[in-house]
């Protein structure tokens, strides 16, 4: 059984990122390296534009578990491209000990 849409079968070595909440996508990038980080990094973005196209073409009343999935990969990708993309690091640089917690999750 598929874990993500066939389209995007290559991607299944990551399903670990495909998180529904954002309190879950954040520990999971203060608990990689940048190594980790990276790899997760290239491998999504590179099928960014055509999970976003995909995506598009989704009603979220009926999402299958694939395409949520899918979303929630993606959602990651954002979570990790800050440390990526500028930090390089996990952690926001000189925030210390800070936090942040989600209330309530938007639903899907």
């Amino acid at each position: 059984m598929p874990i993500l849409p066939i389209a995007f079968s290559n991607l299944e070595p990551f399903a670990d990122w495909a998180l529904p909440a954002e309190d879950d996508r954040y520990a999971k990038r203060l608990a990689s390296t940048m190594d980790e980080l990276q790899t997760f990094y290239d491998a999504a973005f590179s099928h960014l534009e055509a999970a976003t196209e995909h995506l598009r073409t989704v009603r979220l009343d009926g999402i299958s578990e694939e395409d949520k999935r899918l979303l929630w990969l993606f959602a990651s990708l954002v979570t990790v491209s800050f440390p990526v993309e500028v930090w390089r690091q996990p952690r926001v640089p000189d925030s210390g000990s800070s936090s942040f917690d989600a209330i309530i999750e938007p639903a899907i």
